[in-house]
């Protein structure tokens, strides 16, 4: 009987900071949130920095296309999550393609590594070498996460808590999440992860003087509507522009908690409607020219802190960084960024570890402790 021949996929290895040699085709993929994506391109400045003469793919989304293809730390990019009846096929053509244009790839970074579809894309890169989540080269089990603490801190469970530090003690200077992807894959020393930085386009219209954004996927971390409204009453009063950005109208009531909240402030104050009137790297733009922005703790939030906006994290945590959010993690640590400090401590998020998606507390007490005063004294500190 004849035997078909085998197909044998290399080995992964799992990146412990090795030279790449000449030239070398590096790949990141990137998730389909934006303040992921934000938080990653440090690991591209990082490379670049590291590798000069590399050629850089990036397998990102559709949501992060405008800016992917607009930074200069990428050389050529794709969307994983594509929608097309013939996503794979395409994918598989388009890896295949790049494969043969920039040789054979020796390293890929997976900065989305508890994804499924980017875990299983991994070893189609067929890389020599992995950092972040991966399936084994046979698509069968997992692939272990290495011994070094750059590589083990990914089995972790509490990225966010003080104890990861002393876990970790003398590998990470802090929790923030921009810098573990850089310790990821190994280029910590060649970038400042508190400096990022997004390209940015006009929007195409009169920017307000002030934009705020209320929503986000996670209901916890929502701040009341009425709260709000104290706010845009007073710029208002002071004869101050206030912008309402976001997705659409419908995708605002959908997917990112707004319920009437946002059209009754619409109904009831003098707060301009921009929902959906941009692209991201518009909206990029639109923070850049704008006096202030004031966000929850979602993508817009990012994108003002990284187009060096004055920024104000309307985030329901206390003087010691406990509630709502996980801002240990993912608070920008730009120098243009100021949180809000909540005067209730509420810790019942962060024993969920954050997988909550509305608040477990009546009255929500941690963002109902976020007074509107507290954003009024910002706000008149920075337009004065």
């Amino acid at each position: 009987m004849t035997r078909r021949p085998v197909n044998l996929m290399p080995l992964l290895q799992r990146y412990s900071g090795e030279p790449l040699g000449s030239s070398p085709h590096i790949v990141v993929l990137g998730s389909c949130k934006v303040g992921n994506f934000v938080v990653s391109t440090p690991v591209l400045q990082g490379l670049r920095s590291r590798f000069p003469d590399a050629v850089i793919g990036f397998l990102g989304s559709e949501v992060t296309a405008d800016f992917e293809s607009a930074l200069t730390t990428i050389d050529w990019r794709y969307s994983w999550d594509c929608i097309a009846e013939t996503a794979g096929l395409l994918l598989q053509q388009q890896l295949a393609d790049r494969r043969q244009q920039h040789g054979d790839v020796a390293l890929a970074v997976n900065l989305d590594g508890f994804n499924p579809v980017t875990c299983a894309l991994v070893p189609w890169l067929r890389p020599q070498f992995v950092a972040g989540g991966s399936l084994s080269a046979n698509l069968r089990r997992s692939l272990p996460w290495g011994e070094l603490p750059q590589q083990r801190f990914l089995a972790d469970p509490d990225w966010d808590s003080t104890d990861f530090l002393a876990r970790y003690d003398g590998v990470f200077a802090s929790n923030y999440i921009a810098e573990l992807f850089t310790q990821l894959a190994f280029v910590g020393d060649h970038v400042d992860v508190t400096a990022i930085r997004l390209p940015s386009q006009d929007p195409g219209f009169a920017v307000p003087d002030v934009l705020i954004h209320c929503t986000t996927a996670r209901g916890a971390k929502v701040w009341p509507f009425a709260a709000w409204r104290v706010v845009i009453d007073h710029l208002a009063e002071a004869g101050v522009t206030v912008g309402l950005v976001g997705s659409p109208p419908a995708a605002q009531k959908e997917a990112y908690n707004a319920g009437d909240g946002e059209d009754v402030l619409l109904a009831c104050t003098a707060l301009q409607d921009l929902r959906g009137r941009t692209s991201l790297i518009q909206l990029a733009g639109a923070c850049a020219q704008a006096r202030a922005v004031v966000s929850v703790d979602a993508g817009p939030l990012h994108i003002a802190a990284a187009v060096g906006a004055p920024t104000l994290a309307v985030v329901g945590n206390d003087a010691e960084s406990v509630g709502a959010s996980p801002i240990r993690l993912w608070l920008p640590r730009a120098a243009n960024v100021t949180r809000t400090v909540s005067d209730a401590t509420c810790d019942q998020c962060a024993v969920h570890r954050f997988r909550n998606d509305d608040c477990l507390v009546e009255d929500h007490p941690c963002m109902a402790g976020v007074k509107p005063e507290q954003v009024i004294a910002w706000l008149d500190s920075i337009l004065c």
